[in-house]
């Protein structure tokens, strides 16, 4: 899944997290590769925070993090359950049932990581 992130995921991540100055883990020093687990790790204060803040997000952002999670380049398997529940009821809402429940089997699984 390592991938560094391109122009389009920097804007998003950055809008979701407006206080992130540098694209770098604090923790471990190496550049953020994927959205969610930076923004529900580093940066949410809780899930209700995590919610706020991708409520930021168009039906097509959220598409886009739904195609990147399905093609393994973005990860869901990091994100603690609360969170995790949070996303995923945000992609029922904004795509179908049917998505999220694909979601849902590949986060039990840890295949999105």
């Amino acid at each position: 899944m390592p991938r560094e992130l391109d122009d389009k995921d920097l804007a998003l991540l950055k809008r979701l997290a407006p206080e992130l100055e540098e694209i770098v883990c604090e923790q471990s020093s190496v550049p953020y590769r994927s959205i969610l687990p930076p923004l529900a790790n580093h940066f949410s204060e809780n899930a209700d925070d995590f919610k706020k803040r991708l409520e930021r997000l168009s039906d097509d952002e959220i598409l886009y993090l739904v195609d990147l999670i399905m093609e393994g380049s973005e990860s869901l398997s990091c994100l603690n359950p609360d969170y995790a529940e949070v996303f995923l009821q945000m992609v029922e809402d904004k795509t179908s049932k049917k998505t999220a429940e694909r979601l849902t089997v590949m986060y039990i699984e840890g295949v999105c990581d």
